[in-house]
């Protein structure tokens, strides 16, 4: 099985992968809000995290993070490959839970934000 792997020392913040996924689930617009990944900042060091299932995360819930002012558990960079934590990110308009779905509604290989990622911060790895 494919897993999406991120390596955020290579994130540049260009937050494409936002504007990917958003295209991906929302057909012709462009709404981060509505993207199963999203990019947090710290400082000058960016966290894309991505909710949903298919992501390559150890766990690592010991201690707390601050991104951007607010305070997660650790569990908030892979919150959604974890059976027993809720996603993070919530359908605006709903407020129905989003989940990865590894851009399974496309008819293409793969999932977008990886496909966009030009600085190789969100790569594909087979587990």
């Amino acid at each position: 099985m494919e897993r999406i792997r991120i390596d955020y020392n290579k994130c540049t913040g260009c937050r494409r992968c936002e504007i990917a996924c958003s295209l991906s689930h929302v057909l012709d617009t462009i709404n981060p809000r509505k993207a199963r990944i999203r990019v947090m900042k710290e400082g000058d060091q960016f966290f894309p995290v991505i909710a949903g299932p298919f992501t390559d995360a150890a766990c690592n819930s010991k201690g707390i993070l601050v991104l951007g002012g607010m305070v997660y558990d650790q569990c908030a960079l892979c919150r959604a490959s974890c059976p027993t934590k809720p996603t993070i990110f919530r359908e605006p308009d709903t407020d129905i839970p989003l989940k990865c779905d590894f851009c399974m509604l496309l008819d293409q290989p793969g999932p977008s934000c990886v496909k966009w990622c030009t600085f190789g911060a969100l790569t594909l790895v087979e587990e």
